[in-house]
C-alpha cells in the first residue's frame, strides 16, 4: 500500500469529488451562531466512537467547549477516538474530558448522567445503521429495540434534564423505507418530533459516509491490507459525504435547527451518485492496481491468493444486488414532506412534519414489545406491524442478507 496515501485527499478526488466541504458557506455564515452556542458549554455524546460520532466530537471541538464526555459500547474506539482529536491540529480538548465505556441504556448511563448534568448539547449517535443488521427476529428485536425502545428512555431521561439542544441521528433510508433499518429510523423520528414540545431536538437524514465505520468501502481498505479480494454490487448507486462533512451536518442541525426539524444534504441525483464499484476500481488504481474484474467470489478468492508483490493487477468481484432491503437509489424526503431550502447553502430542512401523539405511539412500541415476548415471532410479525403503523413501507423480501455476501 502506498505509504503517501491520503484517505481525505482521496475521498475529496474520487468519492464526493468536492474540494471543499458542501457546508463550508453555511459554517462561515453563520460562525458566530455556532460560537455563541458552543462557547463555555458542556457537551454528551452518545455513541462517539464511531464515525459520525468522533467526527461530530471534532466539528465541535473547533469551539471552546468547557466539558465533553462521551459514551460508547466500543472501548477499543473510545481509546482511538481520545488518541486521534489528542494528535489532531486546530481542536480545543477541555481539561474535562472523560469517555465511558458503557451502553446508554444501562443503569450506571443514568448514575453518571444524573451526576455529572445537565449537559448544554446532547447529541446520540449510537445506533443500528447497516441493512445488514436485518436477518430474522432476533437481529430485528435488537435494532428496534436500540433505534427506539432505548431511544425513548433516553428521552424521558432528558425531559426532567433538558439540554439547550438535543440532536439524535437519521439515515436517508427513513424516506420510504424498505428495510426495516429505515423503518426503525422513521419510528425514531416520530418519537422524537413527539418529544419536540419538550425538547429542543432536531435530527438528519444521511447520504452514505465514505469509508465509515464497518462501510463497503472501509471493508475495501481492510481487504487490501489482507491481500482479500474486493468485491461489491454493480448496481447499487449512492450519494456520499466525507466523514468531516458528516460531523458538520449534526453541527448545523443539532445547534442551529428549530424543534422537530429534520435536516439532509442539498445533493444532485445526476451529479453526486456514485457505485461502489466505482470506488473499487479508482481506489485500486490510486494503489497503483489495474483491476482483475472476476466473474464469480471462487476466481476472486483463488486470484487473491496468487497475489505476488510484484502484480499490477488486482481481482475484484462485481455483482448485481440481490438481497433484501436493498434500495437501488436514495432519497431523502418524501413527495408530502414540508421542505426548506432557502435558509442554508449545503442543507435542506423538512419541517412541519406530523407530530404523532404520545398514545399511537406507545399503542405500537406495546404491540413491538409483546411480538418481542412471544416465542412464535418471525419476522414476517414485525415486518407486518411496522408496515400497519408506516403505510409507506415497502418492505423488499428476497430471501437473503448480506452475511450470504463475500
Amino acid at each position: 500500500m502506498n505509504k503517501l496515501f491520503k484517505l481525505d485527499r482521496f475521498i475529496s478526488e474520487h468519492v464526493t469529488e468536492r474540494e471543499n466541504s458542501l457546508f463550508l458557506n453555511d459554517l462561515v455564515t453563520f460562525h458566530q451562531d455556532l460560537k455563541s452556542k458552543t462557547e463555555g458549554k458542556t457537551a454528551l455524546v452518545i455513541g462517539g466512537a464511531g464515525t459520525i460520532g468522533s467526527s461530530f466530537i471534532k466539528a465541535l471541538l473547533h469551539f471552546n467547549i468547557s466539558k465533553l464526555y462521551v459514551v460508547d459500547i466500543n472501548e477499543n474506539g473510545l481509546t482511538e477516538l481520545v488518541r486521534d482529536i489528542r494528535s489532531s491540529v486546530g481542536l480545543n480538548v477541555p481539561d474535562d474530558l472523560k469517555t465511558y465505556p458503557i451502553s446508554f441504556s444501562d443503569p450506571v448511563f443514568k448514575k453518571m448522567f444524573l451526576a455529572s448534568g445537565p449537559f448544554d448539547i446532547v447529541a446520540n449517535f449510537a445506533a443500528h445503521k447497516h441493512v445488514r443488521s436485518e436477518k430474522d427476529h432476533y437481529s430485528i428485536e435488537a435494532m428496534v429495540q436500540n433505534n427506539v425502545l432505548k431511544a425513548k428512555a433516553l428521552l424521558d431521561i432528558l425531559v426532567e434534564n433538558p439540554p439547550a439542544h438535543f440532536f439524535c441521528v437519521s439515515t436517508d433510508k427513513a424516506a420510504n423505507p424498505v428495510n426495516v433499518m429505515g423503518a426503525s429510523k422513521k419510528l425514531m423520528e416520530d418519537l422524537i418530533i413527539a418529544y419536540s414540545d419538550r425538547l429542543q431536538i432536531t435530527t438528519a437524514r444521511f447520504a452514505n459516509v465514505a469509508f465509515s465505520n464497518g462501510s463497503l468501502p472501509f471493508g475495501f481498505m481492510e481487504r487490501l491490507a489482507k491481500q482479500q479480494p474486493l468485491a461489491s454490487p454493480l448496481n447499487i448507486k449512492r450519494y456520499f459525504v466525507s466523514p468531516v462533512e458528516s460531523g458538520q451536518i449534526c453541527l448545523l442541525a443539532c445547534l442551529l435547527g428549530q424543534s422537530g426539524e429534520i435536516f439532509f444534504p442539498k445533493l444532485d441525483y445526476n451529479k453526486n451518485m456514485k457505485t461502489f464499484s466505482d470506488i473499487a476500481v479508482s481506489l485500486l488504481k490510486e494503489m497503483g492496481f489495474e483491476s482483475d474484474v472476476c466473474k464469480t467470489e471462487t476466481e476472486a478468492r483463488e486470484k487473491a491468493e496468487q497475489l505476488k508483490s510484484d502484480s499490477s493487477s488486482y481481482p475484484v468481484y462485481f455483482f448485481e444486488s440481490n438481497t433484501s432491503g436493498e434500495k437501488s437509489f436514495e432519497e431523502f424526503y418524501t413527495e408530502d414532506e414540508e421542505l426548506d431550502i432557502q435558509s442554508f447553502s449545503g442543507l435542506g430542512v423538512i419541517k412541519n412534519t406530523e407530530r404523532k401523539s404520545t398514545q399511537e405511539l406507545m399503542k405500537i412500541f406495546s404491540e413491538l414489545e409483546t411480538t418481542f415476548s412471544s416465542s412464535a415471532i418471525t419476522k414476517a410479525d414485525v415486518v407486518k406491524i411496522l408496515k400497519n403503523y408506516l403505510p409507506n413501507f415497502d418492505h423488499i423480501e428476497k430471501g437473503k442478507n448480506l452475511d450470504q455476501s463475500m
